[in-house]
């Protein structure tokens, strides 16, 4: 799906599909992580893989307050005890279709809001 670019920043996403991620200046293979200072494709491939430990090193390049998880085609959402674990990292977690987590992250990033995406 291609987007309509809303603001300067160059993390902003313009295209994706199946396999890839396009910004404004680079493409990137799913999956990845994309912030207002960073791209760059990830090992998490799953959602079951999502915890504490594989986002540290993420968290810890750039403060956010919402991380936006893309999970395909369809929307899945993490359990229960792992919204609690990322929670108490005082993180902000929302889990929808990569379409949709795509055009929230443009809009929030366009806002100068501390925003990430993961996109899986």
């Amino acid at each position: 799906m291609e987007f309509t670019q809303q603001s300067a920043n160059q993390n902003t996403v313009i295209f994706i599909d199946e396999s890839t991620i396009s910004l404004s200046h680079t493409q990137l293979k799913i999956p990845c992580f994309i912030s207002s200072n960073i791209a760059d494709e990830v090992s998490i491939s799953s959602l079951e893989d999502i915890n504490k430990e594989a986002l540290f090193p993420l968290l810890s390049q750039e403060s956010l307050d919402l991380l936006i998880i893309g999970t395909g085609k369809k929307s899945k959402f993490l359990s229960p005890k792992q919204q609690v674990s990322l929670s108490e990292l005082g993180l902000g977690v929302e889990c929808m279709n990569n379409v949709s987590a795509c055009s929230s992250f443009n809009l929030l990033l366009s806002d100068l809001r501390p925003v990430g995406l993961l996109i899986l």
